[in-house]
């Protein structure tokens, strides 16, 4: 974490060359194997970056998310993660019913991917104009690897809603009850959340029962 923290401002420095969606949306299954490169800090797991959008009114199925959702960039290192980032477009300035998720290499936001199947994911929704920070704080405690859960944790999702903006973090295994709790309590932490947040907990089972992220979940304090 320190080393993703001291890294941080030499890479900011560099022109920003992803300040629109439609740059987004164009670099798309372009990628090959990426590791990291001599003298980098490699992170503990290659992390890759996805883009989705869609409109609202159009009902959502598997197919068609799958054919919605985008690759942006796959990191190794501590220095490909700054340099990446450090060009994206904020969640903040996306519109519309937009998402970024940040996976695990090989594994897909989505809930019918093996690695996901049997997990489920923690929900905080966010009052408009906080999704940048939080998602910010929520990337570098994964990539930092502060949630001490082994491999659980699968990835983050910041949805960008004309509401409100939903983040959420995806894990394994959503029968472990202590792992579950020990991620709540590491992203009350983490994100400086008062007290009394209320926080959803939701199985992919669920949300393919019902095909939908973020309705019918459990509410905790």
């Amino acid at each position: 974490m320190n080393q993703l923290e001291h890294l941080k401002d030499e890479e900011e420095e560099e022109e920003s060359v992803c300040s629109r969606e439609d740059v987004i949306r164009n670099n798309i299954n372009r990628f090959k194997a990426v590791c990291p490169g001599a003298g980098e800090h490699p992170l503990q797991y290659n992390y890759t970056f996805w883009y989705s959008r869609r409109t609202p009114s159009r009902p959502a199925n598997t197919q068609s998310y799958e054919q919605n959702i985008r690759q942006i960039s796959t990191v190794a290192s501590v220095e490909q993660f700054w340099k990446f980032y450090s060009h994206l477009v904020r969640p903040g300035d996306l519109t519309g019913h937009s998402d970024f998720h940040l996976f695990k290499e090989g594994i897909k936001p989505m809930w019918e991917d093996e690695a996901n199947r049997s997990g489920g994911k923690w929900i905080i929704r966010l009052r408009k104009g906080l999704a940048s920070r939080f998602w910010e704080n929520i990337i570098l405690a994964m990539l930092g690897e502060q949630f001490m859960v082994g491999e659980e944790i699968c990835g983050v999702v910041v949805s960008i809603r004309f509401q409100e903006d939903i983040l959420s973090i995806w894990n394994k295994t959503a029968s472990d009850h202590t792992t579950t709790s020990r991620i709540r309590d590491t992203l009350r932490r983490v994100l400086n959340l008062p007290p009394n947040t209320i926080m959803e907990y939701k199985t992919h089972n669920d949300s393919i029962k019902d095909n939908s992220s973020f309705r019918n979940t459990k509410i905790t304090l």
